[in-house]
């Protein structure tokens, strides 16, 4: 089956099951792609309801619809004059429950307050200060409207099959450029990544967004253009009012929240674990089990990813442990392990080393590395024959990276991914 054109330039280039797909269309609405974050259950427990010598670090639930976690926390900010820190990255086209807190503790916060796209709830206090290793993971649900058909039956034992992929939301969905803006800084390019932010389109821009960023590309159209900007266009903005007051490419890019711009090292660091998952595909490795000389995540209990240890043939099982990959950063180290060998050589084509993942001139963007397991590991799935689906997914790993492979879209950007 053909991979669509945009899956493949997010590094994504193959499928991993030969069910044919429903096809559908998903986030046609906010309530039907429902996201609720699972926190570590022991760190739930020993959050107190008011605060004490003890208990000092403020827990809320944050809901949100129509907004991106980061575009969230700016609005919270600014018009609850309230800075809240987030576990994970959510997308804007679904409604979502997340957990936040502050390290700005305040006496009197609100105990529940909104903004325009917001919905905060202050549940109490915790011991310690809430991080992302208190998260678990995702709870989805999620409604697929427009189907084929809802016979899943060839699909399901298909499921453990599904490698861990990026989804296309980690480089812009439509607007593919978080990745390549993050391969221009790693390369020292800023000013081509700000070209980048401002200019470059896709076919899915509309007829007056390709207009306002052919004008981006004439400094001399700047002052005329600031007051004309859309709204969606809040980063382009950013750059171009940096570059209006003469300032050079190192602080239009910094001008950009740090959370937003951290996301553009990511989103590569994201590409190049896609391209290392597909070429292993492409040469008949199998992703699903560990391997003598592979790094492995241990599971704990029933739902839970450990450690992280070299196999031990002797012992382990498949139930055990899962393949891991390390992510590209400064820290990386190809070794002998079959993934990390491939993405030394996919760096290399790329023309980039791990030591370019610490950026001297943005150093706040310096990206360590890090592990992720090679395979979807989705718990609890369940459907019916709406079609409505619903399971459970670590962090970091994507909902429609499973829905891409029971839908199999033609075109996944008017299918909703």
């Amino acid at each position: 089956m053909t991979v669509p054109l945009i899956d493949q330039q997010a590094g994504i280039k193959h499928y991993c099951t030969t069910f044919s797909g429903i096809g559908g269309k998903i986030k046609q609405n906010p309530e039907d792609f429902q996201v609720r974050e699972i926190l570590n259950e022991q760190y739930l427990e020993n959050v107190a309801k008011n605060s004490n010598s003890i208990h000092r670090f403020p827990v809320f639930i944050l809901k949100k619809h129509n907004i991106d976690s980061n575009h969230a926390i700016i609005e919270i900010r600014n018009q609850l004059r309230l800075e809240l820190r987030v576990l994970g990255i959510k997308d804007a086209k679904a409604s979502t429950m997340q957990y936040a807190t502050t390290t700005h503790i305040a006496r009197n916060l609100p105990t529940r307050t909104k903004t325009h796209h917001t919905e905060i709830c202050l549940i109490g206090y915790g011991g310690t200060l809430l991080s992302k290793s208190d998260l678990w993971g995702n709870q989805f649900s999620i409604l697929i409207v427009e189907t084929q058909h809802a016979d899943l039956t060839d699909f399901l034992p298909e499921i453990d099959k599904i490698a861990n992929f990026y989804g296309l939301q980690r480089f812009g969905s439509e607007r593919m450029v978080t990745h390549t803006v993050g391969r221009e800084i790693l390369k020292g390019n800023f000013r081509r990544a700000s070209e980048l932010l401002l200019t470059e389109t896709t076919k899915y821009d509309t007829a007056y967004s390709r207009e306002i960023r052919e004008q981006l590309s004439d400094p001399g159209n700047y002052n005329k253009l600031m007051g004309v900007l859309p709204k969606g266009m809040d980063i382009e903005r950013e750059i171009v009012r940096s570059l209006l007051n003469k300032r050079d490419y190192v602080r239009a890019i910094r001008a950009i929240p740090i959370g937003i711009r951290r996301l553009y090292v990511q989103a590569y660091q994201a590409y190049i674990f896609n391209l290392c998952i597909s070429e292993s595909l492409s040469c008949g490795e199998d992703i699903t089990k560990c391997r003598d000389g592979d790094l492995c995540f241990e599971i704990e209990g029933k739902d839970v990813l450990g450690k992280i240890r070299k196999l031990n043939p002797s012992v382990d099982t498949s139930s055990k442990v899962l393949p891991a990959l390390r992510l590209v950063g400064y820290s990386f180290q190809a070794g002998k392990g079959r993934f990390e060998s491939t993405s030394q050589e996919i760096l290399k084509e790329e023309g980039l080393t791990p030591k370019d993942f610490y950026i001297r001139d943005m150093q706040e963007l310096s990206a360590k590395g890090g592990f992720r397991q090679s395979v979807l590991w989705c718990k609890e799935f369940i459907h019916s024959g709406s079609l409505h689906v619903s399971f459970k997914l670590p962090k970091g790993s994507y909902a429609t990276t499973l829905l891409r492979e029971i839908m199999k879209p033609n075109s996944p950007i008017e299918s909703g991914f």
